[in-house]
């Protein structure tokens, strides 16, 4: 098992590197002067110490070596936009409130949508299926700024049950303020788990084995605890990974509405300021997430199907 975790972790190190060069390549294609902060031009002169000032002067690759030493040390060097703030500062205040909130939503997922698609798949077209099934394609359908906007009408204005905006202070502190954003970021995973564990548990009820153990007469409690949910949740695993992802690195509209100091707001500005100290290095750690997601789902993997260990899938 450790030699299959190892060749996992090595397998990362290039994706990370390919995705700090395509996200330098398209930055530096973006054009633009990230020290110009009205309509007026520096002078050349200006231009050109700032430049070597920030290694801008070099060729690019030297330029893309000096970065990756930097992500490698967790050194993302000084803002070109904002003069005298580091990168690090800015990542250590505003990257946790985003991971936060993407696994809050992770968890509202976990705690309904999960629970939902194993009660519907043990009562197939029965109306407790239907409603699960009802609910999921409205999570589907419905996109998450709608849901958002419905739920501050009703819950912050209407009854005014909590608050409209605000994120509290600290990485593990929670009050009513997450309620209404988190759910609203995790509706969409929370209808796709239901669906996902439904549709799995399903096609696992119609395998073999799970026919010889009701032939021998093993309870039908055991028959879904040992065999049918087991072998259920290596779809939902898989793609537990990409969503977890997608929840932390996919919630900038959700920080929007609900005012949330996340990374949204700071790589939208970043973008507009040609500030690619600071798009470069959210953008390599959201995909960071994404890539030890994914690493621990085969690891997970590996667990419940010890036959990727073996073939080194």
């Amino acid at each position: 098992m450790a030699a299959f975790i190892l060749r996992r972790v090595i397998w990362t190190i290039p994706v990370i590197l390919l995705v700090i060069l395509m996200t330098f390549g398209l930055m530096k294609n973006i054009g633009g002067n990230p020290f110009r902060k009205t309509d007026r031009a520096v002078t050349p002169q200006t231009q050109a110490n700032l430049e070597r000032k920030f290694n801008l002067d070099k060729p690019w690759y030297q330029q893309y070596a000096l970065y990756v030493k930097g992500v490698f040390t967790f050194d993302f060097g000084p803002s070109l936009a904002q003069p005298g703030r580091d990168v690090n500062e800015y990542v250590k205040e505003q990257f946790p409130r985003s991971i936060k909130l993407g696994l809050l939503a992770f968890v509202w997922a976990i705690l309904l949508g999960f629970p939902a698609g194993v009660i519907a798949a043990l009562r197939p077209n029965s109306i407790v299926d239907y409603s699960v099934m009802f609910f999921s394609n409205i999570g589907f359908a419905v996109p998450s700024f709608l849901v958002a906007t419905l739920l501050i009408y009703y819950f912050a204005v209407k009854i005014d049950l909590v608050p409209t905006s605000g994120w509290p202070l600290g990485f593990w502190s929670l009050d009513s303020r997450v309620l209404l954003p988190s759910f609203a970021l995790g509706l969409l995973p929370m209808a796709y788990f239901a669906r996902l564990v439904r549709g799995s548990m399903l096609e696992t009820f119609q395998q073999d084995y799970v026919r010889t153990a009701r032939a021998k007469g093993l309870r039908y409690r055991r028959i879904v605890g040992l065999h049918v949910l087991r072998n259920s949740l290596i779809p939902v695993v898989t793609a537990a990974g990409p969503l977890l992802g997608f929840l932390i690195t996919g919630s900038f509209i959700i920080e929007y509405i609900f005012s949330i100091p996340g990374i949204g707001r700071g790589f939208v500005s970043g973008v507009q300021n040609r500030d690619y100290s600071v798009v470069m290095a959210l953008t390599v750690l959201l995909s960071l997430v994404v890539i030890v997601a994914n690493l621990v789902v085969d690891i997970l993997y590996g667990f419940l199907d010890p036959r990727t260990r073996e073939t080194g899938r």
